[in-house]
This record gives structure tokens, C-alpha cells and sequence, in this order.
């Protein structure tokens, strides 16, 4: 049953497929559910701090069950992204069931596309990398796979990294600061790839080139085959995936910095440079993303067996909670300023 508990993710197709299917209040179900049901249990269970033991971990890290998991969410964001177009098709443009389900098919794309597409994106299997690209494209984030494990994970938690929010940072303007920040640095590291590969970085092999024709080539498909009602639709499912991840970017590292050493490098990541999150609804929702400090301690280590370090410092809920107070900033401010200096 520990196992199996990671299929909650699956509760999110089910709450769009409503949304497409009913109309008014209905279409914002996603929304509703995990924004506000989801947050307001997180408040009244305790985290679940629990890590599992050496041996067991050991076990569990291969086993394959976890993995299928992952595997089962690409065929159900295809499937659910070919049948949003024909969906927001026949809504009108503009009404309040148009709008609601751009908001349903972007929370997929940003809890599904983006974050099971980070997930993947860690592997050492090609194969498993490339499921990752395609989840990806399906919110246009393609660009975050060589910027989040060849940038992101070396530049944590220092001003160098566009996805380290500073301390009084306002959220939307990390917004745009950490996307485009993040997209320039991902054309930086492949022409670096390249250049010490002795190899051109206008070549085939540039995985940036590749991207970008991939996007243009989906989205020139969507405008051609349904129309710029179905295209502007998609583009705001695609953009409120983004700021989903944007947001969870912006918890994760806020106002942490390493420190720097006499001769000017910066000390290695360690557990203390991340925030984390040890309630249950929303660690298991997204594959243990919550306990952030491991994941950075270990960029290819599994979800499944991610641990909870006492070191770390620790978000008074789960992520959902969290995203929604960074969206009232001066309570966000109040809250974790002083965490913040109450941990340092």
C-alpha cells in the first residue's frame, strides 16, 4: 500500500476529465481540490517525517513498480492534451468554462507535464529521459532539462542561479526573472556542452535546436489543425503550467544561500539549502519533490526512497499550502522572513 500511494496522482485526471465534461464553477475542479481541500487537511495532519530504513531503501530503489508508475502518466497527458483540443473547440471563447479549463489542462500540464518530466529528466536511461522531453514539451518547458540538471542543481541557493529566489523577492517578478533566466542560461550550457565536445554549437546535437523546433512544430500543428481559439487556449494551459513551476521554484530555495570559502568557491550543497515540506498529500502528489534537500543532495537519487533530514529547514505545510501564500506576498513575507532568520 506505501507503494501504491503514489497513484494519487492519478486523482488529477479524474477532477480535469470533470471539468472538461461539466460546465460553470465545475471546469475550476482542479483548482478547487487541490488549492483548497488539499491545503486545509495539510494544515490538520501532522508531516510525516519517516524515512525508510537502509535495507529496505535498498530494495525498494529497483523496484520496478515505482517506475511504471511514472511510465502510466505520458500516455494519460497525450491522451488528455489531444482531447483538451477538441474540448476547448467547442467552448466558447472567452467564457468562464473556457477559461476554467485551460486552468484544468494547465494544472496537468504542470503537475504531470513539467514535474514527472523533472522526475525522468534525472534518470541515467536515455529512454526514460526522452519520456521526460515529451512530458515536458506538453507545457513548452522543454528548455528546463539541460538548464535544471546542469545549472540549477550547480548554482543553487547562490545569486548565480536564476531559480533561487532572493530574500523579499516579489513572486511575479521571480516569474519572469527565473523562466527567461533560466531559458538564456539553457542556450549557455549546451553551447559549453558542445564547445568542450570540440563540436559547433549550431549542430544537430544541440538539444536547445532541437526544442525549439519541436515547439514551433507542435504549435504550427495545433494552429493548423484546430484553429487560434484551440492555439491561445493551449498556449494558456502551457504558460499556467509554467507559473505552477515557477511558483513551487520560487518556495523551495527562497532567500537560502550558500556560503562562499577564502579562495571564492562556494561550499557544496547541503541539506540546509533548500526548504522542505514533510506533509503527505502533497509529497505524494508530487513523487516526494517536497523533500527538496535530498534531491539536491543526490540529483539522480529516486523518489521513492528520498529522505527527511533534520537539517533541513521545514515549511510550516505541504506545497500546495505554500504556493498559495506566496501568492498573498506580504503574508508570505511576515510568514517566512522569520523562519528565515529564526533558521540562520
Amino acid at each position: 500500500m506505501k507503494r501504491l500511494k503514489y497513484l494519487f496522482v492519478y486523482t488529477i485526471p479524474v477532477t480535469v476529465l470533470i471539468a472538461f465534461t461539466l460546465n460553470g464553477i465545475w471546469t475550476f475542479l482542479p483548482l478547487f481540490v487541490f488549492f483548497g481541500i488539499v491545503p486545509l487537511i495539510e494544515l490538520l495532519v501532522p508531516p510525516d517525517r519517516e524515512n525508510m530504513e537502509r535495507k529496505i531503501a535498498e530494495d525498494e530503489k529497483n523496484n520496478t513498480i515505482y517506475d511504471y508508475i511514472l511510465y502510466g502518466t505520458l500516455p494519460i497527458q497525450v491522451g488528455f492534451l489531444i482531447y483538451f483540443f477538441y474540448v476547448i473547440g467547442e467552448t466558447p471563447y472567452g467564457s468562464l468554462e473556457y477559461v476554467g479549463r485551460i486552468t484544468a489542462m494547465g494544472f496537468m500540464c504542470g503537475v504531470i507535464g513539467i514535474n514527472v518530466g523533472h522526475e525522468l529528466g534525472h534518470r541515467h536511461a536515455r529512454w526514460e529521459q526522452f519520456l521526460g522531453e515529451i512530458l515536458l514539451l506538453t507545457s513548452l518547458n522543454t528548455h528546463f532539462l539541460p538548464y535544471h540538471n546542469a545549472g540549477h542543481h550547480r548554482n543553487v541557493a547562490t545569486p548565480e542561479d536564476a531559480a533561487t529566489a532572493r530574500k523579499d523577492e516579489i513572486l511575479f517578478v521571480y516569474w519572469i526573472r527565473s523562466h527567461f533566466g533560466s531559458y538564456i542560461e539553457a542556450w549557455q550550457l549546451e553551447k559549453k556542452r558542445l564547445k568542450a565536445e570540440g563540436k559547433s554549437w549550431y549542430s544537430i546535437q544541440n538539444r536547445m535546436i532541437i526544442y525549439s523546433i519541436a515547439n514551433m512544430l507542435l504549435l504550427i500543428l495545433i494552429y493548423q489543425v484546430f484553429g487560434i481559439s484551440v492555439f491561445v487556449a493551449f498556449l494558456g494551459a502551457a504558460i499556467f503550467g509554467i507559473i505552477l513551476l515557477e511558483t513551487v521554484n520560487y518556495i523551495e530555495h527562497y532567500g537560502l544561500l550558500r556560503k562562499k570559502n577564502e579562495n571564492g568557491r562556494y561550499e557544496a550543497v547541503r541539506h540546509h539549502h533548500s526548504w522542505n515540506s514533510d506533509h503527505p498529500i502533497g509529497r505524494t502528489l508530487l513523487f516526494n519533490l517536497s523533500r527538496h534537500s535530498d534531491h539536491h543532495y543526490n540529483g539522480s537519487k529516486k523518489y521513492q526512497i528520498l529522505k527527511s533530514h533534520e537539517k533541513s529547514p521545514q515549511m510550516p505545510t505541504g506545497y500546495p499550502g505554500m504556493m498559495l501564500l506566496a501568492i498573498f506576498q506580504p503574508l508570505w513575507f511576515w510568514v517566512m522572513n522569520k523562519k528565515l532568520e529564526k533558521f540562520r
